[in-house]
């Protein structure tokens, strides 16, 4: 049954009228200030705080916050972690955030740490993947992007102005991928939607030009200590992609203008955590992204 997304008409591509449409629809259903910012604010006493921007749609509302813990080691490498770029993936704002809190100082001796824990504050307010122009943040990551959260993040690692060892982009897989923001891209775009399956369980995307496949089973090891990682379906993938090995594919992160390029570092990986699982909980989701960088870092820390 051919399913039509409320706005547009199928198969013709959206103008600003449909996506003022869009956004005219979205309200805000959580307060980034009480479930982010407030805890941003508790870790200042162990990690310097630096606002790098601010989105213009309230300045005041979603200022753009990064933590940085330098190390005590001058040669310490880099390490990037960054959350919330589809704001509606809440595990990836709050693992990035539990991280900070419970698991970082640990690091500070072998990694100079800088942590982006909410790159779409908009979006996550709102729940939503796009920004308030009907932009997906995660994949406008080149010069001159038109999503500010994206071009933001982008100036940030560019005024750092090292080579950074590590880049871990938390993310999740929701069953309102497949309910929601698959349809609202198609008629967004003016194609017709091909039906996809959600993956039941946790995984990573690494990147086809650099896999670095150790890496990537070293997060997963680590992971499945906390949630079960996802099977292949019938034809061996992963939302279409051909598994590398268990809890593994990979996508061309550059050409697909993904933030796990911003780096170029050597380690890089997208987290995807489940959290519609029947077994799982807001409080499972954030210790898989936890135990992901951890494990992240700690092979990197032994093998660079």
């Amino acid at each position: 049954m051919t399913r039509f997304y409320p706005i547009g008409i199928p198969g013709e591509p959206w103008t600003d009228a449909e996506r003022t449409e869009w956004f005219e629809r979205q309200s805000i259903q959580r307060s980034y200030a009480d479930e982010v910012i407030a805890n941003i604010d508790q870790l200042a006493d162990r990690c310097e705080i630096e606002q790098y921007g601010a989105l213009s749609i309230d300045t005041e509302r979603y200022p753009l916050f990064s933590l940085r813990l330098p190390s005590s080691q001058e040669d310490a490498p880099w390490v990037l972690i960054t959350g919330g770029v589809h704001g509606y993936e809440t595990s990836g704002v709050q693992g990035a955030l539990a991280f900070a809190m419970t698991e970082a100082e640990q690091y500070r001796d072998r990694f100079n740490l800088v942590i982006a824990p909410c790159v779409s504050p908009w979006g996550y307010e709102v729940v939503n993947r796009w920004n308030p122009h009907a932009i997906d943040p995660n994949r406008v990551f080149f010069a001159n992007s038109p999503a500010e959260e994206s071009a933001s993040l982008m100036q940030l690692v560019a005024g750092l102005d090292t080579e950074f060892l590590v880049h871990m982009d938390l993310h999740e897989t929701t069953d309102s991928d497949e309910s929601e923001f698959r349809p609202a891209v198609a008629a967004r775009d003016g194609k017709i939607l091909q039906p996809g399956r959600i993956p039941d369980g946790f995984y990573t995307v690494g990147d086809t030009e650099n896999p670095q496949p150790d890496f990537q089973a070293a997060v997963i090891a680590a992971v499945e200590q906390v949630t079960h990682i996802a099977p292949a379906d019938d034809a061996g993938q992963i939302i279409g992609s051909d598994v590398t090995q268990p809890g593994v594919i990979n996508y061309p992160l550059t050409e697909l203008a993904l933030c796990a390029s911003v780096t170029g570092a050597t380690f890089t990986t997208t987290t995807e955590v489940y959290p519609d699982s029947p077994s799982a909980t807001p409080e499972v989701c954030i210790k898989a992204q936890v135990a992901a960088v951890r494990g992240g870092l700690d092979f990197a820390d032994r093998n660079h």
